[in-house]
This record gives C-alpha cells, structure tokens and sequence, in this order.
C-alpha cells in the first residue's frame, strides 16, 4: 500500500512540476504534415512501429472487425470503475478482457478477470455461439501480431548492429514506408537483446491477453483535453500501460467506424491534428524539450510499442469523431494474477492446518515466524493465530516476535477492506445496474446480523499494538 501510494505521489509530483514549467505555454508535436515529423520519428521515436492497414491479410481484418461488433451486439463492453488519486472514476472507454485462461489484468487499482479464448486442452463453455466465434478471431490476431512483433524487434536489433558497424542506410532513410516498417534504433536507453536470444524475443511478445476497448465520441458528454500540447480531445489520457513484463512488446490493432464526407475536416483550415481522425499521441516521458507526436491511425491500422518504449516514453488515445474499436495486446505479468496462482498460495497455507481426529478442532502445525507471515500474506488462518498466541504455552520475546510478524499485515489487510468497502458504496458504484456492481464481501459487513464477523479486525489490531506496549 505505502509503496503504491509512494509511487502515485512521485508520479504526480513530476506532473505538476511539468506543469509549472510550462506555465501558460504549449509544448510543440508534430503530424506526417510537418516536414520534421519522419525525421522526429526516426530519432526519438524509434521504437514505435506503425503497419498500415493493407499490409495486413484482409481475411484478418473481416474476423476480427465482425468480432467487435459481435461483442457489442452481445452487451460485452463494460465502462470500469477506476481508482485514481483516491477518487473513484468511470472509465470513459468501455472494456472487456479476453485472453488466457485464468488471466487477470490489474490497472488504476481494478483488476479484470478474462474472458478467456479457445485454446488447446480446455473446455471452454460459451453463452453462445458467435461468441465462440469472436474469441477465436482474436486469438488468431493474437497469432498474427505475436509473428509480426518477432519479426519487428529482429529487424529492430539487426538495424542496430549495422549502424553500429557504420552501414549506410540512406535508401531507408528516404523511403518512410520502409522505415516505419523497420525503423532504426536510435532511442535514448538502446539495450539490445542479442540478434540470437530468439527465447528472450518470443517471452517478450507472447501475448496472453487482450484488452478490447470502444468509445463513441459524440455520446460522450465531456471529453477531457489534452494539457501538454494542446492536442485536442483525449479518450485515454498519458499514461504507461500497467503490469506488463519488463520491455514487453504492447501491439494495438485500431477500427473506427467509416464516417461521412460530412465528418471530414479541411485540413488547411486546421492547426495541429486533425480532430475527425484518432491518433496515439506520443511523449518522452516527463521531458518538455523534445516536441510530442500524434500519429493518424485509420481503420485497420496496427501499431507496436517495441522493446523499452512503453517505460520511457507516455502514449494517449486522441479522440476523432467516429466510434472506434481496438484491441491492445499484451504480455501481461500474470505470476500472481491468475486462478492457479491462488488456488496454489491456499494449498500452502492449508499445509499449516491440521484436525484433531477425536474432536475435530483445528489447530496450527507451527508458529515459526517465516510460516506465520507467510499464511498471513495468504491470509486463511488468521484467528487461529490468535488464539495460539493467546495461550500461555510461549514466553513474552516469542509472541511479541510473532505479533510483531503479523500486525503490519493485518493493519494493511484492514487498509484495503476498508478501501474497497467505500468504492463498493461509492456514488458511481450504486449507479451501476446489478449486475456490473462490485461486491463486497459479506463477512467484511457489520450491520447485516445474518453475516456476523469471525473477529472485529479493528478491534484485534488494537488489542495487538496494546500487547506490544
């Protein structure tokens, strides 16, 4: 929790310096129109990768847009319920997870659960059909940008050998196409992963979920404006995408709907971008000498943030005029985020429990410090530990060691129910239909006499830190 805070702190600390600095000013950016656009690109930019649309199979791009709309004809798109600052928000975008099976994915203090895609040696049930369908497009774009992520990074590694021997490259510096299909390594923290370390490449694009996004801007009734460049509209604000492994590939495929010649702006009367189309805006981060990026994105159009690029640089989601679809991929940090990983952490802390064979009453194996923080962490056992500390079997040192042990992660564990139970019973969350709610758990409750609380946990800390006086 401190560390998170601490993290959060320092974040918006560094924001409001930025902003300071600025004062009444706008930083630059540049569109393809500006004659230094490629030229940025190349140089501070290097690692965002953009593929056109008809690079892609058009076999693809009909699945996988036939799945989006099959969601949202199903009702699959959520808007979240966010934390952020100590304030509850709805997300302006609405989402649905899907990937592996048993994935989670945490961001602005909510964790998605996903809804998970075919995949060998499961059983997957679904409500319906199309459905089953949807699911399986996205794994095969899954499949597809996973192949293409490879390619990109060995391409990205094998430009960077070359420049280092001093190659020329002056043919792909006058051919942007080519160069944003394999653009040179030039960023600021240029670590190269070996052209051979083929495992380390796969690690870093395989992808295990999909976070599905789609807003449609004209029913939005605000939209909040970007503060550094003036760039308009923002349906995602600047930000690091969240919990993914270090110097994973993140790869968006973008669909917005086709719009009217009506909706099309005259661009010789716009300064900047243009508002009708979306963009990905790109910023060093924390930086307000190099000029920002916003990048068109048109229906179809795939992007990748390779290597490093999502840790040293910031992205937001500018909005156009038309609804849009997407679908980020990503190598999520799954190690304690999944079903498996739970239900495993509470066979190891059931292996401290033990029955009484006459009279059925449960006990603990030990009392050894390393064992009680570990089952406290997992937290399956806690009023047992209790009770054992309050027979007078042990010497003052040993249970003040194991008070000691434990009380931080009770006092923690009361933090966070106490944190969920006022986002359970915040405004936004009671004006969610029944079923989108977040539930509170009902042994947390002390006004409901048919749930009555195993021990007062507030009540329990304060007892232990008197103990410890």
């Amino acid at each position: 929790m401190k560390r998170r805070a601490g993290t959060r702190e320092k974040k918006e600390a560094k924001k409001q310096k930025l902003l300071e600095e600025l004062g009444e000013s706008w930083l630059p950016y540049l569109t393809p129109r500006d004659a230094e656009f490629h030229q940025l690109w190349k140089t501070a930019y290097s690692k965002l990768l953009l593929r056109k649309a008809d690079k892609i199979p058009q076999e693809l791009h009909h699945i996988v847009q036939e799945a989006f709309l099959t969601l949202q004809k199903h009702d699959c798109f959520f808007q979240d319920l966010v934390r952020i600052k100590g304030k509850d928000f709805l997300t302006p975008v609405s989402r649905i997870l899907i990937g592996n099976p048993g994935c989670t994915y945490k961001y602005l203090n909510t964790r998605l659960f996903a809804v998970p895609w075919p995949m060998e040696d499961y059983e997957i049930k679904y409500c319906h059909p199309e459905l089953f369908t949807a699911c399986k497009a996205l794994i095969k774009l899954n499949d597809y940008l996973t192949t293409e992520a490879i390619q990109a990074l060995q391409e990205q590694n094998l430009s960077g050998t070359k420049e280092t021997e001093g190659t020329a490259v002056t043919d792909r510096e006058r051919d942007f196409s080519n160069f944003i299909m394999g653009s040179l390594l030039e960023d600021q923290s240029s670590l190269y992963t070996p052209r051979n370390d083929c495992t380390n490449l796969k690690y870093r694009t395989s992808y295990n979920l999909t976070l599905l996004n789609y807003m449609d801007p004209l029913q939005m009734p605000y939209l909040k404006q970007e503060p550094y460049f003036r760039m308009g509209n923002m349906a995602v604000s600047w930000h690091h995408d969240e919990n993914l492994v270090e110097r994973s590939t993140v790869a968006v495929y973008s669909y917005s709907c086709e719009g009217s010649e009506s909706d099309k702006v005259n661009e010789q009367d716009v300064e900047g971008r243009d508002p009708a189309d979306w963009h990905v805006g790109l910023k060093v981060a924390w930086d307000i000498k190099t000029p920002g990026l916003a990048i068109p994105l048109h229906p179809g159009d795939c992007y990748f943030m390779l290597d490093d690029l999502n840790m040293t640089h910031q992205h937001c989601v500018l909005a156009g005029f038309q609804p849009r679809f997407s679908s980020t991929h990503r190598v999520a940090e799954c190690s304690t985020g999944t079903l498996e990983y739970i239900f495993g952490r509470c066979e190891v802390a059931l292996q401290n429990l033990q029955v009484d064979s006459d009279s059925a009453a449960l006990s603990l194996k030990s009392l050894e410090v390393q064992v009680v923080k570990e089952v406290e962490e997992i937290h399956n056992e806690t009023s047992l530990v209790l009770g054992e500390v309050g027979k007078g079997e042990r010497t003052m040192e040993q249970r003040n060691e194991i008070i000691s042990c434990f009380l931080p992660l009770l006092t923690e564990r009361q933090e966070l129910r106490k944190e969920w139970t006022a986002r359970c019973q915040c405004q936004l969350a009671m004006s969610l239909p029944e079923e989108q709610k977040p539930k509170c758990h009902p042994l947390w409750k002390d006004d409901d006499p048919s749930m009555p609380l195993p021990y007062d946990l507030e009540e329990v800390i304060a007892n232990l830190q008197t103990l410890l006086e």
